[in-house]
Formats: C-alpha cells, structure tokens, sequence
C-alpha cells in the first residue's frame, strides 16, 4: 500500500488497516520463529507499511488539531 493510497483513506479507515498490518506481522513473526515462512522479506514490507499508516495517521491528526484552533 502506498503512501498516497493510504491518504485517501479516513483517519478510522487508517486506523482499522494499521490494526489488521500489525496482526498480519504478528503472525508473520510466529510463523518464521517456527521456520513456516518462505518469503521473509514480507516482514520488512509489513514493517513498512506499519510505519506509512502511522506516519499518515499522524499528520491527520495534526492537521486537524492546527484546523481546530
């Protein structure tokens, strides 16, 4: 997912994904502890999809506290 997709989205639309991301790579993390994943290098897309979600979730919110005052 893209940061500009990602800034389509609601800040709940935001905040329902980066909740499903973050479960994804909790299991992710499982799976390669017992040596089920085949393709590691998710770990690090989830990772940085994590971090977009955030990043665009907080400049929403800062946006809104600036609009708001």
């Amino acid at each position: 997912m893209t940061a500009k997709e990602i800034r389509d989205l609601s800040a709940d639309e935001i905040g329902t994904k980066l909740r499903e991301t973050r479960d994804q790579l909790l299991h992710l993390r499982l799976r390669k502890q017992t040596g089920q994943v085949e393709k590691t290098h998710e770990l690090r897309n989830l990772r940085k999809t994590v971090a977009r979600l955030e990043t665009v979730l907080t400049q929403k919110k800062r946006a809104t506290a600036v609009a708001a005052k």
